[in-house]
């Protein structure tokens, strides 16, 4: 984020700060703009990326087509709908058809589509087919599971809510079996 851009929300920030009641000179406030500005240029920084920058080169030729599995990838974003964090984990399979994925490209990848403003039901779906479509693998499927705070914090105020969200393509979606295995797989209780 451009400097500019970053002073233009600091101000915004501590107009934000007299809104609300609040003091933005007192001594637990005073930096507070410069953070939060700072703090949501990182969290959102995902518009500046580009999905194939960020996977690189790191795509390999291999003959294989079994199915390759990264678990429990850890997920951070911000809802579009009150700027509010939901976390959680992603799980992602894909079957291979000649191309694999450097193994933390896969992670870095879904750090950069939900480093955006997002609902979980969409990003779910943009990991799933960029997976997909970068290598033309013959299946994806990706299940993300997650903490929504604008459910936790306010609104209905449920505090165990957990959204699952999941998207099959390609065998994923055509087979059964294959479909079945990939959820036994990333289900802790069967590890």
């Amino acid at each position: 984020m451009e400097e500019e851009s970053l002073q233009e929300n600091q101000n915004l920030i501590r107009q934000m700060l007299l809104n609300i009641g609040e003091d933005p000179d007192r001594e637990g406030l005073r930096k507070t703009p410069e953070r939060m500005a700072k703090a949501l240029a990182f969290l959102t920084k995902g518009y500046e990326q580009n999905p194939d920058d960020v996977v690189g080169e790191a795509i390999f030729n291999e003959e294989c087509n079994h199915m390759v599995i990264v678990r429990d990838i850890e997920v951070y974003s911000l809802c579009e709908h009150h700027l509010l964090p939901f976390f959680g984990r992603c799980h992602i399979g894909y079957i291979p058809k000649g191309k694999v994925y450097g193994v933390s490209k896969i992670a870095r990848l879904v750090d950069c589509f939900a480093r955006r403003l997002q609902i979980q039901e969409r990003l779910t779906e943009q990991i799933a087919h960029f997976i997909k479509d970068k290598i033309n693998a013959e299946g994806v499927g990706v299940v993300m599971e997650c903490h929504h705070l604008c459910m936790m914090m306010r609104g209905v105020e449920k505090q165990n809510s957990c959204m699952v969200t999941s998207s099959m393509l390609g065998s994923f979606r055509r087979s059964v079996a294959t479909r079945t295995e990939f959820l036994q797989l990333i289900d802790r209780k069967n590890l």
